[in-house]
This record gives C-alpha cells, sequence and structure tokens, in this order.
C-alpha cells in the first residue's frame, strides 16, 4: 500500500470515530526522505482529520523520517521511540506534540 493510500485509511478511520481527535488542533508536518522525497501534512481541527500534500500550514510539529518507516509507524509495526532514538525518525518543532501524535495513532491501528 502506497503512502497517500495509508494515509487516506487513516483519515477515515480516524473521521470515522473522532473520539481520539476531538479537542485537538494542530497541523502535523511529515518530511518524507528518500528517493521520492515528499511532504504531507496532518490537520486536527473540529474533531476531524485531513491529510494534504504539501505546506498549507504552519506545522507545530514535524517528523522526518523514510517512507517505508512512516508505513510501519502507522501501522504499528515500528515504535516510534525505538525509531526516534536510532535515528530512523527525527523531530522539529513540539516534542510534547509528537507523543501526543504517537497516542493518537496508536489509537487508530
Amino acid at each position: 500500500m502506497t503512502l497517500q493510500a495509508k494515509f487516506k485509511e487513516l483519515e477515515s478511520k480516524m473521521n470515522a470515530s473522532p473520539e481520539e481527535i476531538e479537542g485537538v488542533n494542530k497541523v502535523y508536518q511529515f518530511n518524507i526522505k528518500g528517493e521520492d522525497e515528499s511532504v504531507y501534512q496532518v490537520i486536527f481541527a473540529d474533531g476531524q482529520a485531513t491529510f494534504e500534500a504539501g505546506t498549507p500550514h504552519e506545522p507545530q510539529c514535524t517528523l522526518k523520517m523514510k517512507e517505508n518507516d512512516l508505513i510501519k509507524l502507522i501501522e504499528g509495526n515500528l515504535n516510534p521511540t525505538t525509531a526516534f532514538m536510532t535515528g530512523k525518525l527525527k523531530v522539529e518543532g513540539d516534542m510534547g506534540q509528537a507523543l501526543k501524535l504517537q497516542n493518537i495513532l496508536k489509537a487508530y491501528q
């Protein structure tokens, strides 16, 4: 499954059961490293999640990693703490927000 398809699947899950994202009004950015470098944002607002390509909003937290590692992270096959400690995941901005995102992703695996 491609990263875009994985994001769409995750967006659908979140919006169908928004309990975990209620009250979250944040923008997270994913800078994808590798052959096909790209940028995606997830915008949490009004109990809904929207995944977009590009940088239309100012992020509170930016995560940098390879595409295959991000897919593993979303699927629950890569521990975020381990990824961070081994350099597979780099975080810029508010680390507390990165931890909040970890909890949100875990709820929708």
